[in-house]
């Protein structure tokens, strides 16, 4: 059945039971996969660089590929993508178990199982936008605090799998919990939302069709045979061009704050217990720094989600987001003075809690941007941003440190990144409302005005907003060329 629109709960809150499970199973895992450090540098016998590349990989392909699994979602079914992603991280995680060198761990445990997340990932988080809209903040909350939630209990639950089992039974028991992508998979029931598709007649009873161009179309459909052979049930308008987003200098001016937002948040979850072990901190207590992100992270998901969801902050949410990331961007520039363990649990709060907060409104500032019905494929794109920043991150931030001897030039940068990225959207949506106000509409609101025409055996749809000056300057321009 075709719904007028998300339907804010029923079924929708089993999607978001699933889409949580895919954080578990994905996001989680991939941070637990640094417990096996030690256990790979001890076995294979190589350093601590190039043991990281397999997190790298593994976070690299998982960001990398997220555009294929929004492809298969897309054309397939969110179903299919997430049944196959889980097989093909089981089988790299089962395949690891049985490694005898780094550079076969770099393409089990690095690129197959990277590649079976990125087919589960954005899929799950754009079916939650799918069902959810008054509510979506919140969803978005509960669903991504798997994140958390599953860092904070399979941390100790790997560790003690080693000690058990040894690395290689401890993979291969991941392998078999991270099946259970497969039942994830099969709760995502697919939804109809009459905003995705649009029949011929539809598009007719619009308002953003002239009254001149419905009679236009009403001929072309009785001239034309291809406006006859239009499939019944549905014109997807924007189907034939998924991607059109790419071009939307809003969604242009967001990848590249993704881009700078990305690169400041890695290096912190690699570097921060390194931090305070060089400060005097025991690794008992570097360890539980890291137990409180994890678990202050699960609050920020949650209760940022919510208290965006109420009425007076739901039309601030996208200011929400860059209070998130700047608030994190300052917690790394105090960093480099916190050089004990009662001054760094605090930071561990704050950037706990901004860090799920943001997370959380990534794909609601998303969904803002682009709309939901190219939600799943502008996610995949979001999430392929990621996927640079989080392979060169960490080895740069390690550079710095390297050439000079401290962690204060890897967290300023880290820092700056951030604050970059949040001033950056600040100052477009400033652009966007300077340009409103400077440019009155005709009627208080832009006169949204739709062209629908035919070019050999393709049928296009092209939207276009023209403000109270284009259409003065277009009635002009008619009176002048009839007056010829």
């Amino acid at each position: 059945a075709r719904h007028a629109g998300p339907p804010d709960g029923g079924w929708g809150w089993m999607i978001v039971v699933g889409c949580f499970l895919v954080t578990i199973c994905t996001r989680a895992v991939t941070r637990c996969i640094s417990i096996f450090f030690v256990e790979f540098q001890a076995y294979f016998g190589q350093d601590y660089a190039r043991t990281a590349w397999i997190h790298s990989i593994v976070d690299c392909a998982t960001m990398l590929c997220a555009p294929l699994g929004s492809l298969i979602s897309n054309h397939v079914s969110c179903q299919v993508g997430i049944m196959l992603g889980g097989l093909l991280a089981s089988t790299g995680l089962i395949l690891s178990s049985f490694a005898t060198s780094l550079e076969h761990l770099y393409l089990s445990l690095g690129v197959l199982t990277g590649l079976g997340f990125a087919l589960c990932y954005s899929p799950a988080i754009a079916m939650v936008g799918k069902y959810f809209n008054k509510r979506k903040a919140l969803a978005y909350g509960i669903a991504m605090s798997g994140s958390g939630i599953g860092t904070f209990i399979l941390a100790p639950v790997v560790q003690l799998l080693i000690e058990q089992f040894s690395w290689r039974g401890a993979l291969l028991i991941l392998g078999g919990f991270v099946l259970n992508l497969c039942v994830c998979g099969a709760l995502m029931r697919p939804i109809s939302l009459k905003e995705d598709c649009k029949t011929a007649p539809e598009f007719l009873e619009q308002n953003y069709v002239p009254e001149t161009e419905k009679q236009d179309l009403k001929r072309m459909s009785i001239c034309s045979p291809l406006i006859k052979l239009w499939p019944r049930e549905c014109l997807c308008y924007c189907s034939w061009k998924e991607y059109d987003f790419l071009l939307m200098p809003g969604f242009m001016v967001l990848a590249v704050s993704i881009l700078f937002m990305a690169y400041g948040c890695s290096p912190l979850f690699v570097y921060l217990v390194p931090y305070a072990l060089s400060v005097g901190v025991s690794h008992h207590q570097a360890a539980f720094l890291m137990s409180i992100l994890g678990v202050i992270d699960i609050i920020g998901n949650i209760t940022f989600g919510w208290l965006t969801d109420r009425r007076c902050l739901k039309k601030y949410r996208y200011f929400c987001y860059l209070f998130a990331v700047g608030m994190d961007g300052l917690s790394c520039l105090f960093l480099p003075v916190l050089q004990s363990f009662p001054l760094l649990v605090p930071f561990s709060f704050t950037f706990g809690y901004f860090d799920g907060a943001y997370v959380t409104l990534i794909p609601v500032v998303t969904a803002d941007a682009v709309g939901t019905p190219l939600l799943s494929s502008a996610l995949g794109v979001v999430y392929f941003l990621h996927a640079i920043p989080y392979l060169v991150s960490p080895p740069v931030a390690g550079w710095l440190v390297d050439t000079t001897g401290s962690y204060t030039a890897s967290f300023l940068l880290c820092g700056f990144s951030m604050i970059f990225s949040s001033a950056l959207l600040c100052f477009a949506r400033l652009a966007k409302k300077i340009k409103r106000t400077h440019l009155p509409s005709l009627t208080g609101n832009t006169a949204l005005k739709q062209h629908i025409w035919t070019n050999g055996a393709i049928a296009y749809s092209v939207t276009a907003e023209l403000d109270q000056r284009d259409v003065e300057f277009l009635a002009v321009d008619t009176n002048s060329f009839s007056k010829r």
